[in-house]
């Protein structure tokens, strides 16, 4: 039976992830979906589990015709509940998974926002998240050239799906992701 807990989801994303940069992608991942499970009093832990093994397959299957398929089977094989996997499957628009619960809106929204928010603390003299403030992003945003893998709409879609202006989004990611600084390595 797969265990939805946060260390049995830190023991598979390392098993299948060697690679330092994706860790710490998870790992901001997690810290902003935890941060909301807080906020809509949903199980962090649950929340935390889906969003630490949302990318856990990538560096094996980077093919976005195998990624996150791959990974569902892997996870479907050893008993991962049905709910996890789907919302997994629907992070990414090429599934073809549409997002309905909240779990699934909230890993959306917080996938490319965190790797947006740690590539713009991570051209500030600090190399920190502790003292980024949400219009520094704004302002990264506006700039076509920088982080160009990152789509904007996906960024503001994802803020809509959770209600909220995309300045209060990367506001709550980057204080959700400065509770982890030391952990993320900014």
């Amino acid at each position: 039976m797969f265990q939805l807990t946060r260390d049995h989801a830190w023991e598979v994303l390392t098993e299948h992830t060697k690679g330092d940069s994706l860790r710490k992608h998870a790992l901001a991942v997690e810290a902003a979906v935890r941060g909301y499970a807080r906020i809509f009093g949903e199980d962090e832990e649950v929340w935390g589990v889906v969003a630490l093994l949302h990318d856990f397959d990538y560096e094996q299957y980077p093919d976005l015709t195998d990624h996150p398929f791959r990974g569902a089977e892997i996870l479907r094989e050893r008993g991962c509940p049905d709910f996890v996997i789907r919302a997994i499957l629907s992070h990414g628009e090429h599934t073809n998974t549409p997002r309905e619960s909240k779990l699934e809106h909230t890993l959306f929204a917080c996938d490319e926002m965190a790797g947006f928010v740690t590539a713009a603390a991570l051209v500030r003299p600090s190399k920190s998240v502790r003292d980024l403030e949400p219009a520094s992003v704004m302002k990264r945003m506006k700039d076509k050239a920088f982080a160009r893998g990152v789509s904007r709409d996906d960024l503001r879609k994802g803020a809509d799906a959770l209600g909220l202006s995309l300045e209060a989004h990367i506001a709550n990611v980057i204080t959700f992701m400065r509770e982890r600084a030391e952990v993320l390595g900014l």
